[in-house]
């Protein structure tokens, strides 16, 4: 590419026909009048996408809440591990079914209630039935039952040694309000999964005490397995993971990237001729890297694999789960980037001499322009506060939607300490339910993403060739490249 010279400096590419520069046109073909934006239309509807934007975020911003993406509700429509809750359960973020009997009529085809329906409450951790006796978990205290909430955590959940005699008869009828803990469970994503192996002591302990039939089936098991497993509640959870990743997102995603880009022009600048090949090399190890840690995740090297039970757990209970096979093919699928990129590798070295000429012509443009150096931390800024929107908008329209009571048709009773009787009008469950356009809004809002990003992007690129372009027009010199 050819670089002329005239009177108002040099013209990049400069064709013969509009090169000569002559009495009528003195500036030998270079542009002279101002610049201007002429594609009104185009930033109307850029306007009104960003009002679209906004109002389909305040929507998320009103009708969401994160907390619902990781931790279940109760039977009083309660979300885990929430605050404003009632009770307060800020610190009982884990979602525990009562009655065995209830999980395994939901999963019966022929049954009429549903696992949302089944009685569950909010603990600190799931219970494990005694070694020599019988353990109770209990409703929330209130009503007759005079103990705060702290008291009832002390306790382990059990205030049966409080109740009335009515009371008693009752949690005998698996209706509250206490329940026996017969089977163990393990806390699975926040929700306790029941192991179908009943403590043969605390059984006899209950049938002893004039207990009702309880069902020691694997339905149980596979009941509550299947709710933590389905595809909406994974997907729930992968949302959830960029909420609580937000440090390693700052770091890896935000300062980082800022810190190695400037390191980057800096030794295109000082460190031109070995550029490329550092490039190449960086990246393959970047990639291996990444490789390996998914393989150590997914236990095909090391002791380190992901499980989905949260905390200690007995080391003999396996329990499976779609992100162990999500992390699987994802492993499968980073091997073969791995080899295509190192092929790709030794595809180029040819051309990586070509890059290292291309280099140096930069080199010397950061070299005279020594601003293009600091300027990546001005998109960078727009595009962190974009980020933090966008991000906190998403977590709350995948989570936005109303608790609303169902509508079942069971026939199930269970102990009201409030009204001191036992209450069959009330044995429905909660479940958030969606507005109808919610996939539409999170469609747009990705769309919205993409569409912002790339104008952000567009206008950082038109900067740079601006300032590169303004900096050769400014050379009184001729070049040839």
């Amino acid at each position: 590419m050819a670089l002329g010279g005239g009177p108002l400096g040099a013209i990049i590419g400069r064709y013969p026909s509009f090169a000569a520069a002559d009495d009528q046109d003195p500036g030998g073909g270079v542009i002279r009048h101002d610049r201007k934006c002429r594609d009104w239309p185009f930033l109307l509807l850029f306007a009104a996408f960003w009002v679209a934007m906004i109002v389909n975020s305040s929507f998320g911003f009103n009708q969401g809440n994160p907390l619902r993406l990781t931790f279940g509700l109760d039977y009083k429509g309660n979300i885990c591990g929430s605050r404003h809750g009632d009770p307060d359960l800020r610190e009982l973020d884990v979602r525990y079914w009562m009655n065995p009997n209830q999980v395994y009529q939901s999963g019966l085809k022929s049954s009429h209630i549903d696992l949302p329906d089944a009685k569950a409450i909010c603990l600190m951790e799931c219970p494990l039935p005694a070694e020599d006796g019988l353990n109770f978990v209990c409703d929330y205290p209130e009503g007759d039952i005079r103990l705060s909430i702290d008291d009832w955590i002390d306790r382990d959940y059990d205030y049966f040694e409080f109740l009335t005699p009515d009371m008693r008869n009752s949690s005998l009828q698996l209706q509250g309000p206490c329940y026996p803990v017969i089977f163990p469970s393990v806390n699975v994503y926040w929700s306790c999964q029941f192991i179908a192996r009943a403590s043969n002591v605390s059984l006899k302990h209950w049938q002893q005490m004039g207990g009702v039939s309880i069902d020691e089936n694997m339905l149980i098991d596979k009941t509550i397995h299947n709710a933590i497993n389905s595809k909406s509640a994974v997907l729930k959870r992968y949302v959830a993971d960029i909420g609580k990743s937000w440090p390693v997102l700052l770091l890896c995603g935000g300062f980082l990237p800022l810190v190695l880009s400037v390191i980057w022009l800096l030794m295109i600048r000082y460190f031109v001729a070995g550029m490329p090949w550092i490039t190449v090399v960086v990246f393959n190890a970047l990639v291996i890297s990444v490789t390996m840690f998914f393989y150590i995740k997914a236990g095909w090297i090391g002791h380190d694999p992901l499980t989905v039970v949260i905390g200690e757990s007995d080391p003999y209970v396996n329990i499976g789960g779609r992100e162990i096979n999500h992390l699987h093919a994802a492993s499968v699928l980073m091997t073969i980037v791995m080899i295509l990129a190192f092929l790709t590798s030794i595809a180029i070295a040819r051309r990586i001499l070509v890059a290292t000429s291309v280099l140096k012509v930069a080199a010397k443009v950061i070299g005279e322009v020594h601003a293009l150096i600091s300027f990546p931390t001005v998109p960078f800024l727009i595009l962190a506060i974009f980020y933090i929107f966008w991000f906190s908008a998403t977590l709350h329209l995948f989570s936005a939607g109303q608790v609303i009571r169902n509508d079942c048709n069971t026939d199930c009773c269970s102990y009201d300490l409030k009204l001191g009787k036992v209450n069959c009008d009330s044995c429905c469950g909660y479940s958030i339910h969606y507005t109808p356009h919610i996939g539409i809004a999170i469609l747009f809002h990705f769309f919205g993403c993409y569409w912002a990003t790339q104008f952000f992007i567009g206008c950082s690129s038109t900067v740079i060739a601006g300032s590169i372009a303004s900096y050769y027009w400014a050379r009184g010199e001729v070049s040839v490249t």
